[in-house]
């Protein structure tokens, strides 16, 4: 992943009616959820407004949409989470085990 996909997709996250969008879907599974239903787990109208944090999110490549009959579903894009997840990651605690260990930042021990 690069820079550019990288920040694009954080933009796309970067607002909280699509970051709540994102994180039911990623909840959801592969198989996702009709735009109604996802409106209803989110106390949210299926409106324009609604339809435009879905596109924005498809943009980035963090949805997938398919079409099942007159309903339209959405699904999370897991491998693109994974890479964007991955991204930030690379290279954590310049090579250190962290995680569930405390870890301590070199520069807060020499201050």
């Amino acid at each position: 992943m690069d820079i550019e996909l990288a920040t694009n997709s954080l933009k796309a996250l970067a607002h909280e009616t699509r970051l709540r969008i994102f994180r039911c879907l990623v909840q959801a599974g592969p198989d996702g959820l009709c735009v109604a239903d996802l409106a209803t787990q989110l106390n949210a109208e299926a409106n324009g407004s609604f339809s435009f944090h879905l596109k924005e999110l498809s943009n980035a490549g963090l949805i997938r949409s398919r079409q099942a009959s007159r309903f339209i579903y959405y699904s999370a894009n897991y491998p693109a989470m994974n890479e964007l997840l991955g991204y930030l990651t690379e290279h954590c605690c310049a090579g250190q085990p962290c995680g569930e260990q405390e870890h301590t930042c070199a520069a807060t021990e020499n201050a």
